[in-house]
Parts: C-alpha cells; sequence; structure tokens
C-alpha cells in the first residue's frame, strides 16, 4: 500500500515540508485553477509535477504526483448538454498530457453540483477535536426553509421535516447563513460567490434527469474515455457519492457496490476503476467495505481511508468523521483485504501490485485549531490518521501474520 497524501497546491496551508515530515512516499494533487472543461497543458503538469518536488528553497523534497485528484467532469457531460462532447475532448486530452508526465492514476466523481455535502465543517468532539458533520435534520431544515426547494419537504421522511420545521424556527439569520456556506462549500468556487438563487438554477438544470439517465451519461463517459486511458497504460478511479443517498433532488449513481459492478460491467476494461472511499460508502450499513474490497478488488485503484459514525442505520441519517480506527467501517480488516489483493496482484505480475491510498480527511487537533488549512484536510489530523494506518499496515504485514504474500 503506498502511502500518498493529497496536497492543494502552493496555496494549501499544509506545505510540502509538512508532506516531507508526514513520511509520505507520493502526492494526490490537481489543477484546481483550470477551468473546469479546458485541457490540461504538459506546461502546466510540469508546473504541479515542479512544485511537489521541491521545497520552496528549491532543495528536493523527494516526493512525486502520483494521484490525480481530480480531473473534473464537468455538468455539461454529466447532463450531456452544451459543448459535453468538446469537454470529453478536453478529458482526453489531459490523459494524454498526464501520460506523457509518467501520471498513471486519475480519480475522478460523477456527483451532480455538489462534490459533497456537509452542515458542519468543525463539529467539537468531547476531546476538544473538531470534525465534519452531515446532520440530516440541518440539512432538511436548509433545504425545506433556508434554500426552499420546490416539492423538499415531500424528500425526507415526515418525522423529519417535522424537526426540520422546528429547528428551522430555533435558528437566527446568522445561523442560517453559516448552515448554507457549509452546505454550499462543497459546491467548487460557490463558497463565496454563489446565492441560494444560483444553486436553485444548478439544480433546476438536472430536474429531468432520472438516475437511470445520469447513470447512462457516465456510461457513456466512460466508453470514450476510459479506452484512451487503456491505451496509454493509465487506470481511472471513480469516486463514490458523498454521502451515498439522494440529496436535493439530485440523481446519485455510484453509492453501492452494485453500482459499482453496473460501471465496471459496462464498460468492462481493467483501466476503468474504483476510488474506494471508506468515509463515504461507510455512511451506509449496507455498504460492506471489507467485502467490497474482497469483491471489486482487482478494479480498486485508488483508496481513501477515513472512518465515519452514524447516527442511525437507516436511509438517509446523520454522520459524522470520526478518527480513522473508529467509526463504523472495520479498518483492521479493510486493511487486510487490501494487503491479500495486492498479494494477487504479486503473484500474477500486475505491475499495479501496491495500490496508493491517502489517509482521508482528519479531525482538526492541536495546532490544527489555528492553521485553517482545507475543510477536512488538516494537518496533524491526517498525519494521526496516517500513524494509525501504517501501524495497522505493519502489524498485518508482518512474517507472523504473513498477509503480503
Amino acid at each position: 500500500m503506498r502511502q500518498t497524501w493529497r496536497w492543494f497546491g502552493p496555496k494549501d496551508q499544509v506545505s510540502a515540508s509538512d508532506m516531507t515530515q508526514a513520511g509520505v512516499e507520493g502526492v494526490v494533487s490537481a489543477l484546481h485553477h483550470v477551468p473546469t472543461g479546458t485541457a490540461w497543458s504538459a506546461g502546466e503538469i510540469a508546473r504541479r509535477q515542479a512544485e511537489i518536488a521541491h521545497h520552496p528553497d528549491g532543495t528536493a523534497t523527494g516526493l512525486t504526483w502520483d494521484v490525480v485528484e481530480s480531473i473534473p467532469v464537468s455538468e455539461d457531460i454529466k447532463r450531456q448538454s452544451g459543448d459535453w462532447r468538446g469537454h470529453i475532448d478536453a478529458w482526453k486530452e489531459s490523459l494524454r498530457n498526464l501520460a506523457e508526465a509518467r501520471i498513471e492514476t486519475v480519480c475522478y466523481n460523477f456527483m451532480p453540483v455538489l462534490d459533497w455535502t456537509r452542515t458542519d465543517l468543525a463539529w467539537p468532539r468531547p476531546s476538544g477535536a473538531t470534525c465534519m458533520r452531515f446532520d440530516l435534520i440541518d440539512f432538511a431544515a436548509f433545504d425545506i426553509h433556508v434554500l426552499a426547494r420546490p416539492g423538499a419537504a415531500e424528500s425526507f421522511p415526515p418525522e423529519i421535516a417535522e424537526a426540520a420545521a422546528r429547528r428551522a424556527t430555533e435558528m437566527d439569520a446568522d445561523r442560517k447563513s453559516a448552515l448554507a456556506r457549509n452546505v454550499v462549500f462543497g459546491l467548487p468556487g460557490a463558497a463565496e460567490n454563489f446565492t441560494m438563487e444560483d444553486v436553485k438554477a444548478h439544480l433546476a438544470a438536472y430536474s429531468s434527469i432520472s438516475d437511470d439517465a445520469l447513470r447512462r451519461h457516465l456510461i457513456d463517459f466512460l466508453s470514450e474515455v476510459a479506452p484512451v486511458a487503456q491505451s496509454l497504460g493509465m487506470r481511472l478511479c471513480c469516486h463514490p457519492d458523498d454521502p451515498p443517498f439522494p440529496l436535493l433532488g439530485l440523481p446519485r449513481v455510484v453509492s453501492t457496490e452494485a453500482d459499482y459492478r453496473a460501471l465496471l460491467d459496462a464498460v468492462d476494461l481493467p483501466a476503468n476503476g474504483v476510488t474506494l472511499c471508506s468515509g463515504s460508502l461507510g455512511a451506509r450499513a449496507d455498504n460492506d467495505l471489507p467485502g467490497m474490497m474482497e469483491r471489486l478488488g482487482d478494479r480498486v485503484h485508488f483508496l481513501h481511508l477515513r472512518n465515519v459514525t452514524r447516527d442511525a442505520d437507516t436511509l438517509p441519517c446523520s454522520f459524522y468523521e470520526d478518527e480513522h480506527l473508529g467509526g463504523g467501517t472495520d479498518m483492521v480488516a479493510l486493511i487486510a483485504a487490501t494487503l491479500r489483493e495486492e498479494a494477487r496482484r504479486r503473484s500474477a505480475g500486475r505491475p499495479d501490485a501496491s495500490i496508493p491510498f491517502r489517509p482521508d480527511h482528519g479531525q482538526n487537533l492541536l495546532d490544527d485549531h489555528r492553521r485553517n488549512a482545507q475543510p477536512g484536510y488538516p494537518a496533524i489530523g491526517r498525519l494521526r490518521g496516517l500513524a494509525e494506518l501504517r501501524g495497522v499496515m505493519a502489524a498485518l504485514s508482518h512474517d507472523t501474520v504473513g498477509l503480503r504474500d
């Protein structure tokens, strides 16, 4: 298992020096400044590689750009509207330029409008740590009473809608504004720029697109880009929905093992694979993460390892981002399944036997509270998670256990 770390570029409050001190082996990054639908140029890719490879003083970090997360998939591609075919051509060009730079793994997602959704970005824990949380009643209060989406109340169980009405009456204007900012934060570029009317317009653009239609569009996209990736020796890995259940009336098509199996079977190429995110998928009680690793493992190209604790096993439900070895997913069992998959790959002579993973998210600890890093991506919280995961890997890989062979 190759230890990687997500980095948002030179403006990231967690520096390249922090990454090297954390002892990671590779970096997960993206060209966030390149407009969606535009090809990533060879020059921009090389610049990011140089930023990863060198400290600001010019000395070497010893790090490489191992995984792209993500080349954005435009809303036009997802809806098959506007210049969606041109955007797919640009995506293919980005793949070719990345392959020239010897970057082989590309994570992406196909979630409409929102990349992820939380109602609280710094929820306090008894330890003094803070974490991200999705509170179903708060979200329903936002959807029904702040956004005022038509038909929103019918999207929730009656008892949740009633609780949301009570919650909304308890919120003052500042609390409602803060809740809206938190929810909209998952819409790229939206935290400072989008009004509720903007969000409604984005949602309206999907009003005629069902789950089946979105799934067809994803398969059409993969039918175009996966053969290119295959010819280049690259691996594409689709990130699951976050959270993995319907929100805001939007379609969801990558929430379960069955969803993944449908995509893998529809475009049956080794390059077409999975980002197994234990945090996103773990927000559903019916997702068996160790089992998914066993059954989908030959197509798992990237792992996000984090844990969530659900307030209930019903759908939808509230949850918060727990410690990496806490929460509802048996992380030891998941890592054991991963090591078994790597052993199978080594026996088969596969060049991708070592699966990259990153300690996904993390609670804010100690100096994290002052650093103001990207929500979910603190330095110390992720370092603690990586240390815990690294310890599990070391124990399971020990000669007396033997899961590596």
